[in-house]
């Protein structure tokens, strides 16, 4: 039956061309219900469908969870893993802000002389607990859906590692708990050999957080008497450095190898790390002005990287 021939039957019948009420079970959750449960996870998006069903109950209206789930559905509301993200205050954030405007403007040149620096952790089995939230699409880093955290979630083996555009340096594991001893150790051994190995010239430019053992005194000595042209960090700002993606891709890469014993994950780590692609190491060093993009027009909050 065609459309036209539709609307003709349902005037004769009924007297009207409306859509009509269909046949059907009514609904077990009113529409007063469905917008209080909105105001719920919009005031504490990370509320349990249980908790949801309890907060339901004493309104006087007993619903499922497939019920409730339902409901937030068609008000564009998902369940979905809470992001990480840095905890940020207000003295954080601008100084992100800061470095990115001041940065932004930097030469294509200058940008490639970087070497990038970082410690991570890699344990047998790494994953990280997760955190259910009800958001929006696009929503995802906003502050209320995500969960805040600080650097090093735990591991079992500590590394340390470097790379500029284009080709990854050296990785080298931390046998104890490292301190700015240590650390300087590993800056005199390892890093102005990566350095000479990746021929960045004498006036490349050395990135590393604020981590207390990168700014002690020993440290910042040892960075001055070798002549070391050191990028200044603004703290908690993870998402501006692209090693933070090249410590995901080796940690996937690891653990599809499924180590057993802390010798086979060191032994991944260095395999995976050599097979790490050139075009991903310059990818990763090309998005370094999209990050400082984000964090100008986030006013210095956490970004998407």
């Amino acid at each position: 039956m065609s459309t036209v021939a539709s609307i003709i039957q349902k005037w004769k019948k009924f007297g009207t061309t409306r859509t009509l009420p269909r046949v059907g079970r009514p609904a077990r959750l009113s529409d007063r219900g469905r917008r209080a449960l909105v105001r719920e996870v919009t005031r504490n998006p990370m509320l349990t469908l249980t908790e949801l069903q309890r907060c339901s109950m004493k309104r006087g209206e007993s619903s499922r969870r497939t019920t409730i789930s339902a409901a937030l559905h068609k008000s564009s509301l998902f369940g979905r893993v809470a992001r990480l993200k840095p905890l940020l205050s207000k003295k954080h954030m601008t100084a992100r802000l800061e470095f990115a405007n001041k940065h932004l403007k930097d030469s294509q040149t200058m940008r490639n002389k970087i070497l990038w620096s970082d410690e991570t952790k890699i344990g047998l089995f790494g994953l990280n607990a997760k955190r259910h939230v009800w958001r929006k699409p696009g929503t995802a880093h906003h502050l209320a859906n995500t969960i805040p955290t600080v650097k090093h979630g735990g591991g079992s083996i500590m590394l340390w590692g470097c790379f500029p555009a284009g080709v990854t340096g050296r990785l080298v594991r931390i046998e104890e708990k490292m301190n700015a001893a240590m650390y300087r150790d590993i800056l005199d051994e390892n890093m102005l050999q990566s350095a000479l190995d990746l021929r960045l010239g004498r006036r490349f430019i050395f990135q590393q957080d604020n981590d207390p053992k990168h700014t002690a005194k020993i440290t910042k000595e040892w960075l001055r008497d070798n002549s070391v042209n050191v990028l200044e960090w603004p703290s908690q700002s993870p998402d501006l450095n692209p090693i933070e993606h090249l410590w995901r891709d080796l940690k996937m890469a690891v653990h599809r190898r499924s180590p057993s014993n802390l010798m086979e994950i060191e032994r991944f780590c260095k395999e995976e790390w050599e097979k790490l692609p050139r075009n991903r190491c310059a990818t990763l060093a090309e998005s370094y002005p999209r990050r400082l993009e984000a964090v100008i027009a986030a006013k210095g909050a956490s970004t998407k990287y």
